[in-house]
């Protein structure tokens, strides 16, 4: 289940550099050094926690090549960040900068002050990562995170800037997404909240597919939980995919899949890795088919707070996606009737297909992507009707966040952030 922090040889405490970057060794483990002298072992992480080993795994002479518009970088270029700065960037992790929590720990919005230009009072917004004492997922998911975004660069995936680790202190720092969440602006409440239009929808959709795609068109990198929570936006609604403690390489040439640990979110995991563990490159099709669904109804994934035989989702809203007149029943009424019908079907219909019980049924990403494209390229305007829409659901009022990755590890609330809820933990 990961490092033992009470090991003390296993938790040095780094060398602080603003300067210093990050290189991931061929052992696997995290080295860090700062540019131009050598010290290759005040930040090494232990690799006992049974974490793969990405360079050795990456394809290094992949590192200059592009996969829709990103790349591999050869090497990692992490700031390391000491906690004295992150402390002084939160206010001390002051409450009112809190974004989100969830099972990793709490997410503070930050103010990171450039040195060389602090006469002019400018810096970076930023968003640290802070685990908590008491996390269950802890260093090995923090390794993920730092292993994988340290080298995968693409304009749909967050950006890290950096980590800190000092004694038992383990935090991340992204690039700040103005927009938060996905999940808030599909299931918030109040005035804050606006609804999202159609374009906005079907925008953040492809940019997701991207994201996800580039994943499994680089190195077959499977994301493992992809949902509406994990999907951030900047200012101009430009979807990112963010926490990437659960990502692991996917399957060799010669295999169809890998074998791990059930862990990710109920309702979006994939049927047949929730049976066996089996866990494919497809399994994140499902995931996204979820999430097409929650993106066309508004609706979550999994809320034990509908009646009986809707808690499900997809069990309960699958055939809805089969006919145009009963999708219409489920759109969200936010919308008010102003999307284009085909365009949504046509979505309902793709869902379909990322739903399949089988993975080899399913699209590929690089497919589901192509489809969508062909939407929006179609340029199909949104109805404009003569009159507000009341078409609803039964009991579809506003849903109470009702993610379950695990009962012993109930949901926490947050408006915005980059991990807000337990996960699945299954031997």
């Amino acid at each position: 289940m990961g490092i033992c922090w009470g090991s003390p040889a296993r938790n040095p405490t780094p060398t602080p550099s603003t300067t210093t970057t990050t290189t991931i060794a061929t052992t696997g483990h995290l080295n860090a050094g700062t540019t131009g002298t050598s010290q290759t072992s005040s930040n090494t992480t232990s690799s006992g926690s049974g974490k793969d080993s990405l360079y050795s795994q990456f394809s290094v002479s992949s590192g200059d090549e592009a996969y829709l518009n990103g790349q591999i970088l050869p090497s990692a270029n992490l700031r390391i960040f000491t906690f004295a700065e992150l402390k002084a960037a939160t206010k001390n992790f002051k409450a009112d900068t809190v974004l989100g929590e969830g099972g990793f720990g709490k997410v503070f919005k930050g103010w990171l002050e450039e040195k060389a230009a602090s006469k002019n009072g400018s810096g970076t917004v930023i968003a640290v990562k802070k685990l908590h004492s008491e996390s269950l997922q802890g260093f090995e998911e923090w390794q993920s995170e730092v292993n994988f975004l340290g080298r995968l660069s693409h304009p749909n995936l967050v950006k890290l800037l950096g980590y800190c680790w000092e004694e038992t202190e383990l935090l991340l720092v992204y690039e700040f997404m103005q927009k938060g969440s996905l999940e808030n602006h599909l299931f918030g409440r109040g005035s804050a909240v606006q609804p999202l239009p159609w374009d906005i929808r079907l925008k953040i959709a492809i940019g997701a597919a991207r994201g996800l795609a580039f994943l499994h068109t680089s190195e077959k990198v499977i994301y493992r939980d992809f949902k509406a929570s994990n999907i951030l936006l900047d200012g101009s609604y430009t979807a990112k995919i963010s926490d990437f403690g659960l990502a692991k390489l996917g399957p060799s040439a010669s295999q169809s899949h890998v074998t791990t640990r059930v862990m990710g979110t109920y309702g979006y995991a994939a049927p047949e890795y929730v049976a066996t563990g089996h866990l494919y490159v497809k399994s994140d099709v499902y995931g996204f088919g979820v999430v097409l669904v929650e993106i066309l109804t508004a609706l979550r994934a999994l809320d034990t707070n509908r009646p009986s035989g809707q808690h499900s989702l997809v069990d309960w809203i699958k055939p809805y996606l089969q006919d145009r007149r009963k999708l219409k029943s489920i759109m969200d009424s936010r919308l008010e009737g102003k999307y284009p019908s085909k365009a949504a079907f046509r979505i309902a219909q793709l869902a379909l297909k990322c739903l399949a019980s089988e993975p080899k049924q399913r699209p590929s990403m690089k497919e589901v992507l192509e489809s969508l494209e062909r939407i929006e390229a179609a340029n199909e305007k949104p109805v404009e009707p003569g009159f507000r829409s009341t078409n609803t659901t039964p009991n579809r009022r506003r849903q109470q966040p009702s993610h379950h990755r695990s009962s012993l590890h109930p949901k926490r609330e947050g408006s915005w952030s980059y991990q807000n809820s337990p996960r699945v933990r299954a031997v």
